[in-house]
């Protein structure tokens, strides 16, 4: 976890969001005493209680020897005014998908109906995604704290209930803001196969083919809900159709969790029968 999680994956792939980034970094403009190029949510917020801190962790795929998926999808949310494709989740819920949505704070601000709607489907775990999309690495740990913080505020006073996921903008999260994710009682979840779906050249059966193609057991996909898959909405039905078709059963990032470490459990279990089994022959 050193390495920027990410830095490896190819550009034209990396989950990007409709809104390019500013031109100059924030932090510079931190530096310089300038003020943050946008004001805190301007709604009023309830404050959620303080999660419990989390151990770090940078979670980019399940186990590979269980035969599940987790699709996932961010809202981004930048300065600009944020989109959405409610198409994407109709197909969810008509196809009975589990799925984890990572929301930017400004999104949850913006869409507060559609925000509370998705919060009602208990095959949909909302996670967070920062307020306004910055690159976290590149950022002051006050700033990270903030971005992390609004965006549990405005869930909870929408949903009542806050994320204990997170998904860092761009892929770039580095040992320090998974560390800072922790401390806010959130796991940091990446991916291993981004969809591509911003790209102008990824047509619906581009999409269907690699994602389809490409996933794993224990695979977590990111597409996007905030309009800026092009083709997401026209593909989804045919990716959901061929991964079923493949064995994967799909589902939420915390489900896959839950699996995994009941696996863990079990062979770590198992491995101190044995040990007790050789200790008692030892003594004998």
């Amino acid at each position: 976890m050193a390495r920027t999680v990410g830095v490896l994956i190819l550009t034209a792939l990396l989950g990007a969001c409709a809104t390019p980034p500013p031109p100059r970094p924030v932090h510079d403009e931190q530096a310089e005493g300038q003020p943050l190029p946008y004001e805190p949510p301007v709604v009023e917020r309830a404050t959620p209680p303080v999660l419990p801190a989390v151990a770090p962790r940078v979670v980019v795929r399940g186990a590979r020897k269980i035969k599940v998926v987790a699709l996932t999808f961010d809202a981004c949310s930048t300065a600009q005014p944020s989109q959405y494709d409610p198409r994407i989740t109709a197909i969810l819920r008509d196809m009975q998908v589990p799925a984890t949505l990572f929301l930017g704070g400004k999104w949850m601000e913006e869409h507060p109906d559609e925000t509370r709607h998705l919060a009602s489907f208990a095959q949909f775990e909302l996670g967070n995604h920062t307020f306004l999309h910055p690159h976290m690495t590149k950022v002051p740990d006050d700033r990270v704290r903030e971005e992390l913080q609004w965006t549990q505020e405005i869930m909870y006073t929408l949903i009542g209930r806050q994320a204990t996921l997170f998904r860092a903008p761009y892929g770039e999260v580095d040992d320090r803001v998974a560390k800072l994710v922790a401390e806010a009682g959130m796991t940091t979840i990446q991916y291993d196969l981004p969809s591509g779906d911003p790209d102008e050249r990824a047509t619906k059966m581009k999409l269907v083919e690699y994602v389809t193609s490409v996933a794993k057991n224990g695979s977590i996909v990111v597409m996007h809900i905030n309009g800026n898959g092009r083709h997401t909405a026209e593909a989804l039905p045919r990716i959901i159709k061929r991964l079923r078709k493949r064995g994967f059963e799909l589902v939420t990032v915390s489900e896959m969790l839950r699996r995994q470490a009941e696996a863990e459990a079990k062979v770590e279990a198992r491995a101190k029968a044995k040990l007790r089994v050789k200790s008692k022959s030892k003594s004998r």
